[in-house]
């Protein structure tokens, strides 16, 4: 499993999204002028295309891009492929340019987050409440009916220097019991034993779809059961947290989160 996301393909994602949200045709037509981060192997040149109400996406996209960190994404990427679409607001193009242009400057990874090899995300069972089941060499986990709000958290704590970085990962949920949570936690300080919501050194997203910090929840997203992807997107660097439940994003804003999460 890989935690690493060019950022040209979350502004891709981003998109995309905006557009099924303004037309059919604008969706079709981003589709075949955004190709993926793996498909660009070569200088491409977009040539000028009338995209049917590139305005309407443009104002969609305004929310997310604040969620983009577009001096992540190549030059030539930009110049090439991105500006001549002309949804994205010609200052954010023209400081990425001028931050590519000032001398000194140490030029960001066009990938965010880090990659990890699947073998090493397991699930840790010295981070386990006493009545959940790890198996297949940490790969799953299972609940009884009768274990009430119990967590587990995966073997491998994010990581970054100087407490800076941006991950994501998904969870499959197999099988709904009464309640599923998915979320973050501290290193330290989390009881196990006891619902992670009610704590201030967790914060988690239900089946139901609401999410909990310090006995405090809001609603997020509709509910959801068997077979889901919840993909979760954690900005240290913002200290922010999203939840994207089967491909549709929805970020929480605001969330701060304890020093011990990222030791």
């Amino acid at each position: 499993m890989g935690f690493a996301t060019p950022e040209y393909d979350v502004f891709r994602y981003s998109v995309i999204l905006a557009a099924k949200q303004v037309s059919i045709e604008a969706y079709k037509t981003l589709i075949e002028l955004l190709p993926t981060f793996k498909q660009i192997e070569n200088p491409i040149k977009i040539e000028n295309k009338l995209i049917t109400d590139n305005q309407k996406v443009a104002k969609e996209l305004e929310p997310l891009f604040n969620f983009i960190d577009f001096g992540r994404i190549k030059p030539r990427i930009l110049a090439d492929i991105i500006e001549p679409l002309e949804i994205v607001q010609v200052k954010i193009i023209f400081n990425v340019y001028r931050y590519v242009a000032l001398p000194n400057d140490s030029n960001l990874s066009n990938t965010r987050g880090r990659s990890i090899n699947e073998s090493d995300y397991v699930w840790d069972d010295s981070a386990c409440g006493s009545r959940l089941i790890i198996e297949d060499n940490g790969k799953i986990v299972q609940a009884s009916s009768d274990c009430g709000h119990q967590n587990v958290r995966a073997k491998i704590a994010l990581e970054n220097e100087g407490n800076k970085g941006i991950f994501e990962w998904d969870v499959i949920i197999e099988k709904v019991c009464h309640y599923a949570w998915v979320g973050v936690c501290a290193t330290e300080n989390l009881d196990y034993d006891k619902f992670a919501g009610d704590q201030s050194t967790g914060w988690v997203l239900d089946s139901k779809g609401r999410c909990a910090n310090s006995s405090k929840g809001i609603d997020y997203c509709p509910s959801f059961g068997d077979g889901t992807r919840i993909t979760v997107h954690l900005d240290i660097n913002k200290r922010t947290c999203a939840f994207a439940v089967n491909g549709i994003l929805k970020y929480l804003r605001g969330i701060i989160y304890h020093q011990s999460f990222i030791q």
